[in-house]
């Protein structure tokens, strides 16, 4: 990949952004669903949105259903940031993976730096709404 942590969460509209902690912005719903990454017992195989912050990282299971990420209400994966659009982008889970595709946000989607429409997910892909970094997992 060659591409570090800072360099993923530079939006051209935006240039240098601040980084965010992205586990203050889940919502209730989101976190009694996520498992804490990186202790403990390993997670189980499947497929997960690594949220990680100042002081913890968070997995968020990706099942088979679509999910919509937003800072809306009615948002799958609600972010409380004022960064992310109402309805920023939608994950679609797929039998080889996933694609995210950007939902008209105002700030865009990014996937490892590149601002995208849509794109297919790989294990690994970082995974930018507004200020919010995610990644993609598949274990």
């Amino acid at each position: 990949m060659g591409m570090s942590l800072q360099t993923a969460i530079r939006s051209p509209a935006e240039g240098a952004t601040e980084r965010v902690d992205p586990i203050t912005c889940l919502d209730e719903r989101t976190l009694s669903q996520a498992s804490e990454g990186g202790r403990g017992a390993p997670p189980a195989p499947g497929r997960y949105l690594e949220v990680q912050g100042a002081e913890r990282t968070l997995l968020i299971p990706v099942k088979d259903e679509v999910i919509h990420i937003g800072r809306g209400l009615s948002a799958d994966l609600h972010l409380d940031e004022t960064s992310v659009s109402r309805r920023h982008a939608i994950l679609v889970p797929r039998a080889g993976g996933a694609r995210v595709l950007d939902d008209r946000s105002s700030n865009g989607t990014f996937v490892n730096g590149r601002r995208v429409q849509q794109a297919d997910l790989t294990n690994g892909d970082v995974i930018v709404v507004g200020r919010v970094v995610l990644r993609y997992l598949e274990l």
